[in-house]
């Protein structure tokens, strides 16, 4: 990830993505299983479904823990906001018309495998992130950069872990 100078009111986005010797619906099956994300995350600790919900559909809404070093612990509520076997899994945190973020995984057939994205985007409302924002103005832009590539470095780990399950499970 390169340099860009981007301030969180820029809605920054960084993605990642990978080839996986499997088709399509191997590999949905990983991307769509909330309960996994918390094995494969550095960040992750546990999500839960909220309001019955059982399984992944628009709409749905599940909690997540989180825990970083320098961040501290936090949870989550997010609520999925496309739903597309086999194509495309996302959500927001926060409220679904103003996140803090969002997250998606995208995939698309390609020869025997499937090419996967997992894709985020910070902002527009406001995260935990802000806060360091807040006591560090000038600092804007390293507090971004360094956050967007602490989330390329583990979108990386997420997917080859994808990988390794899938590839593995042949």
């Amino acid at each position: 990830m390169e340099w860009t100078g981007q301030v969180y009111a820029d809605t920054p986005t960084v993605a990642v993505q990978t080839y996986i010797d499997a088709p399509p619906d191997r590999v949905w099956r990983c991307v769509s299983d909330i309960h996994l994300m918390p094995r494969l995350s550095a960040e992750l600790r546990a999500v839960e479904w909220l309001d019955g919900a059982t399984d992944p559909g628009v709409g749905a809404r599940f909690s997540g823990q989180n825990a970083h070093e320098a961040l501290g612990s936090w949870e989550t509520i997010s609520t999925i906001v496309e739903y597309d076997p086999e194509r495309s899994f996302a959500w927001a945190v926060g409220d679904p018309e103003y996140p803090s973020s969002i997250w998606r995984f995208r995939m698309r057939s390609e020869g025997a495998g499937t090419v996967l994205e997992q894709w985020t985007q910070m902002g527009p409302a406001r995260s935990g992130l802000s806060y360091a924002i807040d006591a560090m103005p000038d600092k804007e832009q390293k507090i971004v950069f360094v956050r967007l590539r602490e989330f390329e470095t583990g979108m990386k780990a997420n997917l080859a872990a994808i990988k390794d399950l899938v590839e593995g499970a042949a």
